[in-house]
């Protein structure tokens, strides 16, 4: 797909996000830039080993910066351009913040060549929960479904 000019200069700016971050050894090789009405309101850059957070993915971050900066938990009407596709960790995010576009350069095959393969989650996933690598047990469901009814009789909640 072609780009226009202000698009490839988003994608750029993630792009060089994802260098600088490796050349200053504050992370993995990845950088996201959030777009609301041609301005970018949120950057981010891997920091999964600066800040001991597996979630301080270069989307996650730049979502965070965007939220706080609109004062919203929602991104309706961004756009993200990210220096590589989406992991299924970012594209959960994205997807639960409403945006509007995905623009990537880089393949998650160009990822799993470098040593960040998530193709094990996508399989995970696939599976049903009792053939998963991690255990996973269920229990007490009767008890913890009264906090979705509470959720739903509580009429001052903010829908989201």
């Amino acid at each position: 797909m072609s780009l226009d000019e202000t698009a490839q200069e988003y994608l750029r700016e993630a792009i060089r996000l994802s260098i600088e971050n490796v050349e200053s050894g504050r992370g993995g090789p990845f950088g996201a830039v959030v777009v609301y009405q041609g301005e970018i309101i949120g950057r981010g850059t891997n920091l999964v080993t600066a800040t001991n957070d597996p979630t301080a993915h270069a989307e996650v971050v730049a979502i965070r910066s965007a939220c706080q900066h609109r004062r919203s938990f929602s991104l309706e009407h961004c756009e993200i351009y990210t220096s590589c596709e989406p992991c299924p960790l970012c594209l959960a995010a994205i997807y639960w913040s409403r945006m509007a576009k995905i623009v990537f350069a880089a393949t998650c095959d160009d990822a799993a060549a470098a040593g960040f393969d998530d193709r094990v989650f996508y399989e995970e996933l696939a599976k049903p929960i009792s053939a998963r690598q991690i255990p996973a047990t269920h229990a007490l469901r009767d008890e913890a479904v009264l906090a979705f009814d509470t959720w739903r009789q509580n009429t001052h909640r903010i829908e989201y």
